[in-house]
C-alpha cells in the first residue's frame, strides 16, 4: 500500500474507533473540571501518540516473527475477546444501575 492509502486507512480507522470512547468521554470531563481545554488536549493526544507508538514497534515485531495470517487472525480474536469483555463489563454496569 501506498503512504496516502495507509494513512488514511490509519486516521479513519483510529478516528473512528476512539469515538464515543472511554478516553473520549474521561478527557470530555477532564476538560469541564480543569477549565484548561488546550492541557487537556495536549494531554490526550501524548497518550494517544505514546499508546500508539507501543502499538506500531509491538506490531512491527510480531509481523517481523509471525506469518501475516497468523498475526491477523489473533487480530481478531483479541478484537473478539476485548468485545465481549468490555460487552460483560457493561451489562454488569447496567445490572447494578438497575438494583
Amino acid at each position: 500500500m501506498g503512504f496516502t492509502t495507509v494513512l488514511l486507512t490509519t486516521f479513519t480507522t483510529v478516528f473512528l474507533a476512539e469515538l464515543g470512547d472511554k478516553t473520549q468521554l474521561a478527557t470530555l470531563l477532564l476538560s469541564a473540571q480543569s477549565g484548561q481545554p488546550w492541557v487537556v488536549f495536549l494531554g490526550a493526544a501524548l497518550a494517544l501518540i505514546s499508546s500508539s507508538l507501543v502499538g506500531v514497534l509491538v506490531g512491527r515485531w510480531l509481523a517481523g516473527i509471525l506469518p501475516p495470517e497468523r498475526l491477523q487472525k489473533m487480530a481478531g480474536v483479541l478484537m473478539v475477546g476485548l468485545g465481549l469483555w468490555l460487552g460483560l463489563q457493561a451489562t454488569q454496569s447496567l445490572l447494578i444501575a438497575s438494583q
